[in-house]
């Protein structure tokens, strides 16, 4: 999903009294804490992620391999926060997130 720069903006204000869904610790990005995202995305569209240690570079590539993994898209990543969006996929679902058109 391609979002404008407003709409991103919109969700990192939505995203800043959230609290982190997730917490991936020192052992890393694995196979489990991939599928405890997928579930969060399902049950709340906007999700935050907290990244334990220091190492830069390191989050940002977790960053990446997040959205890649589970398709959801990369709203904002500062410090050891990182923050995801992916739409509802079934059309039955109403949507949790409204997103304005901009």
């Amino acid at each position: 999903m391609k979002l404008s720069t407003k709409q991103i903006s919109h969700l990192r204000g939505l995203a800043h009294s959230l609290n982190p869904v997730v917490i991936i610790g020192h052992q890393g990005l694995s196979e489990n804490v991939l599928q405890e995202i997928e579930r969060s995305l399902i049950a709340h569209e906007l999700i935050k992620v907290q990244v334990a240690g220091d190492d830069r570079d390191a989050r940002k590539a977790m960053y990446d391999e997040i959205a890649n993994a589970t398709g959801a898209t990369q709203v904002h990543h500062i410090g050891k926060q990182l923050i995801f969006y992916r739409a509802s996929e079934t059309a039955k679902e109403k949507a949790k997130v409204v997103i304005p058109k901009f």
